[in-house]
């Protein structure tokens, strides 16, 4: 049983790096929303998108305060704010998608899209991920929570923007005004 749950799991890594390997940007993953629903990114053809890994006991998670005030400020003209949960870090991200989709809505007002928890980083790292740090021109690890990639109308990652980078930072908000006047 134990060389079948091994071969198991080694088959879903290789697929999971394959399918990271083959897309061309991020309208080529279809991803679980926080109410259980698929979304293809490619719904989101056209907009600009930052792309967040969130997590409700971090020190950094009062910076969903920032997210929801840049998807309230840049909506109108085509910016998404995409959530995505993980525990990968310091175990952070303890709760069930409810408990998650709770605590944003009634702590921080969150409105933004949310998404299922997935991992972001290790062996079971999200194909997303996979993409988003390797297939980019901003790879590298996710080092902790609240890392933001920034991805033009084209689903191209233009941006990166570590941690310890407010949402409100000038450096993000000028990225994003870039992206949403291409």
């Amino acid at each position: 049983m134990r060389s079948i749950l091994t071969t198991l799991f080694l088959f879903i890594t290789i697929m999971t790096a394959m399918h990271a390997q083959d897309a061309q940007n991020v309208y080529d993953f279809t991803m679980t929303t926080i109410d259980g629903e698929e979304k293809a990114l490619s719904d989101y053809r056209g907009d600009v998108l930052l792309i967040v890994n969130t997590a409700s006991k971090c020190g950094f998670t009062p910076q969903y305060e920032g997210l929801q005030e840049l998807n309230e400020r840049y909506a109108d003209r085509g910016l998404h704010v995409l959530g995505f949960p993980a525990n990968n870090f310091g175990g952070q991200e303890p709760g069930s998608d409810a408990q998650i989709q709770e605590f944003c809505s009634t702590t921080y007002h969150v409105t933004f899209d949310m998404f299922s928890k997935i991992s972001v980083a290790g062996e079971d790292k999200h194909p997303l991920y996979a993409y988003l740090t390797g297939a980019t021109d901003f790879p590298g690890e996710i080092k902790w929570n609240f890392t933001k990639f920034l991805v033009d109308r084209e689903g191209r990652v233009v941006a990166r923007f570590e941690t310890k980078v407010d949402p409100l930072d000038e450096a993000v908000t000028a990225a994003i005004e870039h992206a949403l006047g291409e």
